[in-house]
């Protein structure tokens, strides 16, 4: 009989004793009850995590083999889907609530948002953890142009756009002189001075009180308040914004790009001017950013800073990442999973964060290019 020595033991009983201090650390906020039911689920999830652990190969196989199954269907083509979902978008505000109306127009924000920060990231192979910040000029461009100024969507729009691309411009001239990780930190400082200025410059920005009593777009002088008429014209943006990041993804521009991202000394060496396509991308994912940021001031009525903080880049990251570095479609089914995500886990509002966090870890695990990434689709280092 062989005897377990204590070393073994500790790494057996390890998911136990991390369960139980995150579970001692839970206590003093939520109580003895709450503490008791986070140990008990993280002791099983790190208990069946590590029971996958040994079986990764196995799982691995298997998952390629459904993979394989799955791709030997034979799908109708990608543009026949397109033209089948298109009708279903047209008539989804009269076959479901307001609510979920509210929380589509809120998705096809985050779709603009994540298409502009996957040209960056996606495409160039950029990482950039201050993109929010390009929302926020956008939103807060038009709320103070039609609040103070009395500008009207569409003769604030432009200027807005433009803010927000010259500001994209601006902070990747001395940005790009750095690489991977310190480009990282860089553009999140950048996101950051961005927030705290609009949580300070009070004589303009209101401070923490934010902006209000902003208008509604309108078209020949008919208010697009009411939440189907701007599900339609959100709806009209997105397709805009995918008709076009597509097009640029297939032009001479996003062929540079993709060539940066893979290698960007060898890039170089074939007479890609690697700065001036690094620039490109950033005022090009700013300006859909400040599209973004513009209709959601549209949309709400009051911006203030707490809607751009770092967390919300690292949101908009995920829809990336979860749909597939570089992939169009796949960065739009990212985007609705991780707005519908939160809506759908509601009723269990203390854990689905817990849930997603998870659902993520265990994502980069068995499919780290994402859903529909390549195998080529990689963040440069």
């Amino acid at each position: 009989m062989r005897i377990i020595s204590f070393r073994e033991r500790l790494h057996r009983a390890k998911p136990l004793v991390i369960a139980l201090w995150l579970a001692f650390l839970f206590f003093p906020f939520k109580g003895l009850k709450a503490a008791l039911i986070l140990f008990l689920a993280l002791s099983l999830f790190l208990v069946f995590l590590k029971f996958l652990l040994r079986y990764t190969k196995l799982l691995r196989e298997s998952l390629q083999s459904i993979s394989n199954k799955i791709r030997s269907i034979r799908y109708p083509p990608l543009r026949v889907m397109r033209y089948a979902l298109l009708p279903l978008l047209v008539i989804l505000p009269f076959i479901t609530t307001d609510y979920f109306t509210d929380v589509a127009i809120l998705s096809g924000i985050y779709i603009i948002l994540a298409l502009g920060l996957n040209v960056v990231v996606g495409f160039a192979g950029l990482l950039n953890l201050g993109f929010v910040a390009f929302y926020a000029m956008g939103a807060y461009s038009y709320a103070l142009l039609n609040t103070r100024f009395g500008l009207d969507f569409w003769s604030a729009l432009p200027i807005s756009l433009g803010f927000s691309t010259a500001a994209g411009f601006l902070l990747a001239i001395p940005a790009l002189r750095l690489r991977g990780d310190y480009l990282a930190i860089v553009t999140l400082g950048f996101g950051e001075i961005v927030r705290l200025i609009l949580n300070n410059w009070d004589n303009l920005t209101r401070g923490p009180n934010g902006v209000s009593g902003i208008a509604s777009p309108s078209i020949v002088s008919i208010s697009i308040g009411e939440l189907s008429y701007y599900y339609y014209f959100v709806l009209v943006f997105v397709i805009l914004t995918v008709f076009t990041t597509g097009r640029v993804y297939s032009s001479k521009i996003g062929r540079a790009w993709i060539a940066i991202r893979e290698d960007e000394v060898a890039s170089s060496a074939m007479g890609v001017n690697t700065t001036m396509y690094k620039i490109y991308s950033f005022a090009f994912g700013a300006f859909w950013a400040g599209l973004a940021g513009t209709l959601f001031a549209g949309k709400m009525h009051f911006v203030s800073p707490e809607s751009f903080t770092f967390m919300e880049s690292v949101f908009i990251l995920c829809m990336v990442i979860l749909g597939g570095l570089g992939s169009i479609p796949g960065v739009i089914l990212g985007s609705i999973i991780l707005v519908l995500l939160p809506e759908v886990l509601r009723e269990v509002q203390l854990y689905r964060m817990l849930a997603l966090g998870s659902g993520l870890v265990l994502l980069m695990i068995f499919r780290p290019q994402g859903l529909f990434g390549g195998k080529d689709a990689s963040l440069r280092s």
